[in-house]
């Protein structure tokens, strides 16, 4: 590389790299040329072709297999084998075979995964709310489009829609299905394309069908009145609040919270969950409530399995003597997926460009799309019958005189004429004198020409009435009404989800009843933790540890007591005891730096149990000064687990003591001068990263060293070392000090 390209700045802008082009040399391009080259190709296929769903409802995968189905005969016949699908669908859809049937699998009946499902299927396909139940191959599995395709398909023979080739240019496809309902809504629809993403909740039938009639007749209604919610396959309870719902009508974006539903079996003394939100699975709901079981979190529950049959979803849960169903459920609502968040997002393609729009919005979309539908059906059907009508009124010309005509076919010597002699006889157009030509010998009675010509007025009536719908939009939206008011009556359902109103919930306190009982707490130099009882410790008071390890401090609590762990970084980690295992002494414990993820080389200095944060707690630093805080700085109203800037970092903490009354302490400095001082003399302090006040003098290059309990009568002369007044610079201990000191030790 020269060296005005290898003292540029370091920006993607002007990197470059290296690449071989056909003549096998290495030609440099910019990074940031090439990914916009080749990535943004990419990104774009996945968004118009793959991820986002259009205004039918469907991608490109879907619209692919059953329109597949369709051309096969599929609709309204016999079912056929999968694996013959999915081998017809892959000549409209280049990718895997096991890609297209998965696309089949999740539009079948059996996944259950649609409030109305395209696939009629039989054999196993698995099911939407079951993480391991697995779809059985395609080879053993038979489908047909279900009846409400036929909704999906109708008219797509009469210009309603575009078509293009497929891939090799060997077939016709068409870009879109002349849907005659908001299928859009009526089922769910999700994808993740690249920088976006698509999430659509289903609507019920009945309702999207009368919301949509609403706004042909009046684009200002409030559609939220008759499309209450969202209304999903699986049932549930959505939690209703009216401005969330309103925000999602309006924006296309929000979060509708689920809960499962349940029953419960006084005789059997057990819950049958048997509809659980949509964002989860059956399998996820069992192994968290195992979890907190085995945590101990929840004590009411004596046994839960999946009992998930032909009658569809069933987790049973047993319960233990005297237990509040209810209240339990309330408590599994909370701490486990049975209450989840749906997150909306109305991502939809409306003339190739992703827009997110409301609900409102997105069914005048479809309104838009489906008079075209119409306008281009009724155009077709008006090109056919202005044909037709144009031949029988040449037929009719022939009515005249049969005898002529059939003297002018006879008399005619060669075939090609036949036709150009027809059309000067009668003065007819090329193409009436084909039509009259092509009639069969049994066909030339006055009877069969008669009753053909009587048409000409049934025709023109008909011609009438379809110029009319073309030239005023309002008939065609009657069309539109009136095929919705029919798909509603055939097709419709009652809603699967309850709606319970925000208002009308109870939320209660669920306070989690931690054990209570006395425990001994061992903290050691490399960290490590035993929480034993005293029963336990009585049997075996001999301390297992590692070699070098040491036991640095030791206190009697109670398990429903909460820890905090103060460490050399100016940080606290919070815990409570009952978070930690009952063990013996003949353990190592736990390792407190991995349990708590503290940072790396972070050491814990001081250890505090505490029920009620009452009383304070002492810092002690080099520079001989000392902080006195209130233990209750350090009580949070959440459950946060680490506290940062717990105390000063301007010069090194030396000792950390927690006192509930006020005590003697003892303090050395490096010089050898100790002093005697009481905490009372310390005032407490708001803020945690103060530096506190000069509680001890220090000669130049000395610091404070330690800080003790002192103990009556540790020293003969005691008073000699008490202050007055602080900051104080101690005395060096006599002799006789010296000598208590080590007696005393």
């Amino acid at each position: 590389m020269p060296s005005k390209e290898r003292n540029m700045p370091k920006n993607i802008n002007n990197k470059s790299h290296g690449i071989i082009n056909g003549a096998g040399e290495v030609v440099e391009q910019k990074i940031a040329s090439t990914l916009e080259k080749n990535y943004m190709p990419y990104a774009m296929s996945v968004i118009l072709s793959r991820a986002i769903p259009q205004i039918d409802g469907f991608k490109p995968s879907h619209r692919k297999l059953l329109f597949t189905m369709y051309k096969m005969g599929l609709l309204g016949s016999a079912r056929t084998k999968s694996a013959n699908i999915v081998g017809q669908t892959m000549k409209l859809n280049p990718h895997g075979d096991s890609a297209i049937y998965d696309t089949m699998v999740r539009l079948s009946r059996g996944y259950e995964a649609l409030l109305h499902p395209y696939v009629d299927s039989k054999g196993n396909f698995g099911k939407f709310y079951s993480r391991d139940m697995m779809c059985a191959a395609s080879r053993y599995t038979e489908a047909r489009l279900d009846d409400i395709c036929e909704e999906l398909f109708r008219d797509i023979d009469k210009d309603t829609v575009d078509f293009v080739d497929n891939y090799d240019n060997t077939l016709k496809e068409p870009t879109l299905l002349p849907t005659s309902f908001p299928s859009i809504l009526v089922n769910a629809n999700t994808g993740i394309a690249v920088g976006m993403a698509s999430s659509i909740c289903p609507f019920n039938l009945k309702e999207v069908c009368r919301a949509t009639v609403m706004l042909i007749e009046n684009p200002d209604a409030n559609i939220s009145k008759v499309l209450l919610a969202p209304d999903f396959t699986g049932g549930g309870s959505i939690i209703y609040d009216e401005k969330i719902i309103n925000e999602i009508y309006k924006t296309g974006r929000g979060s509708i919270k689920i809960r499962a539903r349940y029953t419960y079996d006084k005789a059997q003394n057990c819950i049958d969950v048997n509809s659980i939100p949509p964002t989860t699975n059956s399998e996820s709901i069992i192994e968290k409530i195992i979890e907190l079981v085995k945590k101990g979190s929840i004590k009411e529950i004596a046994d839960i399995r999946d009992e998930t049959g032909i009658e569809g979803l069933k987790i049973t849960i047993d319960l233990k003597r005297s237990v509040d169903p209810d209240k339990l459920m309330q408590k599994l609502y909370k701490l486990t997926p049975l209450e989840d968040t749906f997150s909306c997002n109305f991502n939809v393609l409306i003339n190739g460009v992703p827009r997110v729009l409301g609900v409102k919005e997105l069914l005048n979309e479809w309104i838009q799309f489906r008079l075209e539908c119409v306008k281009r059906r009724t155009m077709f059907d008006l090109s056919k019958k202005k044909s037709k009508m144009h031949l029988l009124t040449g037929l009719k010309k022939i009515l005249v005189d049969i005898d002529k005509a059939i003297d002018i076919i006879r008399n005619t010597a060669q075939e090609s004429m036949v036709v150009p002699n027809l059309m000067k006889g009668f003065s007819i157009d090329e193409k009436q004198a084909d039509y009259v030509a092509e009639i069969k010998l049994r066909h030339l009675n006055r009877e069969y020409i008669l009753k053909r010509t009587d048409e000409i007025k049934s025709l023109k009536e008909s011609i009438e009435d379809l110029e009319s719908v073309l030239g005023d939009d309002e008939k065609v939206k009657e069309i539109i009404a009136k095929e919705l008011y029919d798909i509603s009556e055939k097709y419709g359902k009652p809603r699967k989800t309850m709606l319970i109103y925000k208002d009308d919930i109870k939320e209660e306190n669920i306070i989690e009843e931690t054990p209570d009982y006395p425990v001994h707490l061992f903290l050691t130099k490399n960290q490590y933790f035993k929480k034993i009882t005293p029963q336990s410790l009585r049997m075996n008071s001999d301390q297992k540890l590692k070699d070098g390890d040491e036991i640095i401090q030791t206190m009697e609590s109670n398990n429903s007591y909460e820890l905090l762990f103060f460490t050399d970084k100016q940080q606290v980690y919070k815990a409570k005891v009952a978070d930690f295992q009952d063990a013996k002494s003949s353990v190592l414990g736990e390792y407190i730096p991995a349990k708590l993820d503290m940072d790396e080389n972070e050491n814990i200095i001081y250890m505090i149990s505490t029920q009620d944060y009452s009383g304070n707690i002492l810092f002690f630093f080099e520079n001989g000064k000392a902080a006195k805080i209130t233990l209750e700085a350090y009580k949070t109203k959440t459950n946060r687990k680490k506290l940062i800037n717990a105390y000063s970092d301007k010069s090194n903490v030396v000792s950390i003591i927690y006192i509930k009354e006020e005590k003697d302490l003892l303090l050395t400095a490096s010089s050898g001068r100790m002093l005697i001082m009481n905490t009372g003399m310390l005032q407490v302090k708001t803020t945690k990263t103060t530096q506190g006040v000069s509680v001890m003098s220090l000669r130049k290059n000395h610091s404070l060293v330690k800080v003790n309990e002192y103990c009556s009568d540790d020293f003969v002369d005691e008073n000699k070392y008490r202050p007055k007044n602080l900051p104080a610079t101690g005395s060096l201990p006599s002799s006789k000090d010296s000598l208590m000191e080590q007696l005393t030790l």
